[in-house]
C-alpha cells in the first residue's frame, strides 16, 4: 500500500460535494471531508474523488 500522497497534489484538491480542503489520514489512506462527513480512498496513490466511492462516517 503506498501511504504517501504528493503535497501539491493535497493543496489543490477539494471535496467534489462541498469544495472545501481534504484532510489526509495517513493511516487509513483516505482523504477526509469533515463537511461532507466522507473518506474518499486512495488506491495506489491515486485519490478516488467519487462520493459513490467515498466511505460514510459516523
Amino acid at each position: 500500500m503506498n501511504n504517501k500522497i504528493d503535497k501539491a497534489l493535497l493543496d489543490i484538491l477539494v471535496c467534489p460535494l462541498t469544495k472545501n480542503k481534504l484532510i489526509w489520514d495517513k493511516d487509513k489512506n483516505e482523504l477526509i471531508s469533515e463537511e461532507a462527513r466522507l473518506a474518499y480512498p486512495i488506491i495506489d496513490g491515486i485519490p478516488i474523488m467519487l462520493p459513490d466511492e467515498a466511505r460514510k462516517l459516523d
